[in-house]
């Protein structure tokens, strides 16, 4: 959710709410659609600047703006009793203090059910609105994310889980032996601690990352929890499920303890043909302009200098998103698509869709699951509230039914729910 959908035409679909990035009333009820659903969390996408796209397209697209999600989420958690409420949060442009703080706060308020999307942000314009005149490099970026990991988590290990012990006759608060000071000072970063907040219910909050570059793959399999991954095909998440997955036993980390999600764009329809249909028509709502502006993002490059009708040019690297920008070439060379062929797939959703009825949706997830190219999925709606309603009420049962997904919740928090352990203080064993 980004907080509501990806697709740029989703707002203008029959019977959606065009409104719904500002509505609470909208936003608390999709929440609420989702926990009927048992979905393990609201997974909210961000930004730190808008879309840098002409605003001829920028005027059409209604993920220009959002609620910041850790205004949002805390709201949510008191609508809901077991999502998980997942935020974004840059390591480029955020401070290590605030960001673990506030996710602590989070896990606090909901009873442990908060997540950190850690991102390093590809946006260059970001840069612009934190006084930096030119963004951070790609691998710099990664560099530094790694280090404010090790900060962020090191500050929630601050207090030992039984630090505050409350001692009404004799007025002490706190023990100062389960009280630890941090005093971080690395490459990039200089940070004392400790952290004025408990230890969260869960520990941490599960730490989720996205990203599929050499970097990205190398700081998952050391950090990430979580991982919102984009392979298009069963193949590529194959490979990718077993790349990451082979690193961490390499690093002596449980592969286990990593859930590998693919985003899955999911059209429901009473046929195939219907799903199908419904799909042609939210991409017809996605106007040209728009297109081409979503495909210059994803490639870092202008791609309006591009010939139109001809096949896409070579695109010289970018500070940008590698992956993202690796993805659409490959794209664009294995179904050999003109440069407007690809614009128009870009300005809708480009990676992996399940198009189809409830048992075709479920035959699909359910080879991804057992074919190990994925544990699970994250699911996009192409369209609110239809697309949310048609998931839950539809393809929730068929996926019960044959007893590949859950219900009711495993637990409390989401840790729990998703089958992650509660990680140890580093600093208070025991």
């Amino acid at each position: 959710m980004r907080p509501t959908t990806i697709h740029t035409g989703a707002w203008r679909y029959p019977g959606a709410y065009p409104d719904a990035n500002f509505n609470l009333g909208h936003l608390r009820r999709f929440a609420q659609t989702l926990e009927r659903g048992k979905f393990d969390a609201f997974f909210m996408a961000d930004h730190l600047a808008v879309l840098n796209m002409p605003l001829e397209a920028l005027k059409r697209s209604h993920t220009v703006t959002s609620f910041d999600p850790l205004t949002l989420l805390p709201v949510l958690a008191v609508d809901t009793r077991h999502l998980g409420l997942i935020a974004t949060a840059s390591t480029t442009f955020e401070q290590p203090y605030l960001i673990a703080r506030r996710f602590a706060s989070l896990d606090h308020i909901s009873g442990g059910r908060a997540g950190w999307n850690i991102v390093t942000t590809s946006n260059p314009d970001a840069a612009l609105n934190f006084g930096l005149e030119e963004h951070m490099e790609h691998d710099e970026r990664y560099r530094r994310a790694r280090e404010f990991h090790d900060v962020v988590t090191g500050l929630w290990d601050s207090w030992a889980d039984d630090a505050f012990v409350r001692d009404v006759e004799s007025g002490v608060y706190f023990d100062p032996e389960k009280l630890h000071v941090l005093d971080h000072k690395g490459p990039y970063l200089s940070v004392r601690g400790p952290l004025n907040i408990a230890r969260p219910v869960q520990g941490w909050p599960v730490i989720v990352q996205a990203g599929a570059s050499e970097s990205g793959r190398q700081l998952a399999a050391e950090t990430a929890e979580v991982i919102f991954g984009a392979s298009p095909r069963l193949a590529d998440g194959q490979a990718f499920y077993k790349d990451v997955k082979g690193r961490m036993a390499a690093l002596g980390r449980e592969p286990d303890h990593l859930k590998i999600l693919p985003g899955a764009f999911v059209v429901v329809g009473e046929t195939v043909d219907q799903a199908r249909e419904k799909r042609a028509r939210l991409d017809s709502l996605v106007h040209d302009e728009s297109a081409i502006a979503s495909l210059s993002i994803a490639l870092g490059h202008d791609a309006s200098t591009f010939d139109p009708d001809a096949p896409l040019p070579e695109v010289p690297e970018t500070n940008a998103s590698r992956s993202g920008r690796e993805r659409v070439i490959a794209l664009a060379r294995r179904e050999a698509l003109t440069v407007r062929q690809l614009a128009q797939r870009l300005g809708g959703y480009s990676g992996l869709a399940f198009v189809g009825t409830p048992q075709t949706i479920a035959d699909e997830m359910e080879e991804w699951l057992t074919g190990e190219g994925s544990d699970g999925f994250n699911v996009m709606f192409p369209y609110l509230p239809e697309g949310l309603d048609d998931f839950v009420d539809k393809v929730v049962p068929e996926l019960q039914r044959r007893g590949i997904f859950r219900r009711e919740y495993e637990g409390t928090t989401l840790r729990e729910n998703l089958g992650l352990p509660r990680p140890e203080n580093r600093f208070f064993r025991g």
